[in-house]
C-alpha cells in the first residue's frame, strides 16, 4: 500500500510539472525575433534611411527574421520618434535617426513627449558629416580668411541651414559663439532649400550635412571650408576640423537606431550583434554604399551609443536654454 502510494503521488508530481510546462506563455520558451523587425524612419526617404539601410538591410541574415524600414515623417522626427517612445518595449519596433529627433526636438520642443531617456540605445552605425560650406566663387579660400572677415564686420555674414533649432542650426550657433562672431541665420525647411538658397548666392555660407552639398563640392560649385566632427571626413581630406584650427567645439554626428525604454537587454543585445556581424562580413559593401553620401561606418554598442546621446544632451541643452525666449 505504502509503495502504491508513493508511486501515486510520484505520477501526480510529475502530470502536476507537464502541466505547468505545457501551459507556461509561449513568449518564454521563444528566442528573439520570432517575426519581422521594423525601423521606423523619422523623416522623408532620401535622408536618414540613405545611412542606415546599408546596415538594416543586412541584419536579418542574422536575426533569422527580416528588417525593415517603415517612414513616419513629422514634426522634425517627433512623429516617428514619438510612436516608437510609446511603443512596446520587445524590440520589434526601432527608431533610426541621428540625435536630431531624440535628442534636439524635445529639448527644444516642450510640446513633444519623449525625451532622450525614453529610449533604449541599441546602436550607433554611421557617421555623417556636418560642415560650412560656401559657393567657390566666394572671396574666402579657407575658414581662418571667413572668420576673419566675420570679425571686421559683425553680422554681416548670413548662413542658411534646414530648419531654425535643428542641428545644423545649433552647430553653427555653438562654433561661432566660441569664436566671438556674430552671424545671421536664415533658416529654410530641409537641407535641400539651404543648399540651393547658397547656390543662387542668397546667403554666404551654410552649416549643413555633407549628403546634400557633397556632388556640388565634387563639381566644384561649393568649398568647404571645415568640418565640425572629432576628426577629418574620409570624403574630405583636404577639409580641416575646427579643433585643428583651435577651437575646442567638436560633434560628430551619428546615426543609429534605439528601442523604447524597457525593452530587454537580451533584446538590445540580441539586435546590437546583428548589426556588429553584418558590419564584420560585409564591411567593404557597406563601406562602398556609404561613400556614395561621404558617410562612413561607426559602430557603437548600447552603453557607448548611451553615453554619446547624454553628450549630445548636455552639449545641445546648453545652447538650447541660452536661445530660449
Amino acid at each position: 500500500m505504502k509503495i502504491w502510494t508513493r508511486m501515486t503521488r510520484s505520477m501526480t508530481g510529475a502530470m502536476m510539472a507537464l502541466a505547468c510546462a505545457c501551459t507556461a506563455p509561449a513568449w518564454a520558451a521563444d528566442p528573439f525575433p520570432t517575426k519581422a523587425v521594423q525601423v521606423v524612419i523619422p523623416f522623408q526617404p532620401g535622408d536618414t534611411d540613405n545611412l542606415l539601410r546599408p546596415f538594416v538591410d543586412r541584419m536579418g541574415e542574422f536575426l533569422g527574421q527580416p528588417v525593415v524600414l517603415n517612414y513616419k515623417p513629422g514634426a522634425g522626427g517627433a512623429v516617428g520618434a514619438g510612436q516608437v517612445a510609446s511603443s512596446r518595449p520587445d524590440g520589434y519596433t526601432l527608431v533610426g535617426t541621428s540625435q536630431g529627433s531624440i535628442v534636439v526636438v524635445p529639448l527644444a520642443n516642450k510640446d513633444v513627449k519623449y525625451s532622450t531617456d525614453s529610449f533604449a540605445p541599441v546602436a550607433a552605425l554611421a557617421e555623417g558629416g556636418m560642415l560650412l560650406v560656401v559657393q567657390s566663387s566666394s572671396p574666402w579660400k579657407s575658414m581662418k580668411e571667413l572668420i576673419e572677415h566675420s570679425r571686421k564686420n559683425p553680422g554681416a555674414i548670413n548662413y542658411t541651414t534646414s530648419g531654425a533649432m535643428g542641428i545644423t542650426h545649433l552647430l553653427a550657433e555653438i562654433f561661432s559663439k566660441e569664436a566671438q562672431l556674430r552671424w545671421t541665420h536664415i533658416p529654410t525647411q530641409g537641407s535641400g532649400p539651404a543648399i540651393t538658397q547658397l547656390l543662387g548666392g542668397h546667403v554666404n555660407m551654410s552649416s549643413t550635412a555633407l549628403a546634400p552639398a557633397l556632388a556640388h563640392i565634387k563639381s566644384g560649385t561649393l568649398r568647404p571650408l571645415a568640418v565640425f566632427g572629432d576628426t577629418r571626413l574620409r570624403a574630405l581630406p583636404d577639409v580641416p576640423t575646427l579643433r585643428e584650427l583651435g577651437y575646442n567645439f567638436a560633434s560628430p554626428v551619428y546615426y543609429g537606431i534605439s528601442a523604447p525604454k524597457g525593452t530587454p537587454r537580451e533584446v538590445v543585445d540580441a539586435l546590437y550583434n546583428a548589426a556588429r556581424k553584418a558590419v564584420e562580413k560585409y564591411g567593404a559593401q557597406i563601406t562602398d554604399s556609404l561613400n556614395v553620401f561621404g558617410a562612413e561606418t561607426k559602430l557603437l554598442g548600447p552603453d557607448e551609443y548611451a553615453q554619446y546621446l547624454k553628450s549630445q544632451q548636455q552639449i545641445f541643452g546648453a545652447e538650447i536654454k541660452t536661445m530660449a525666449p
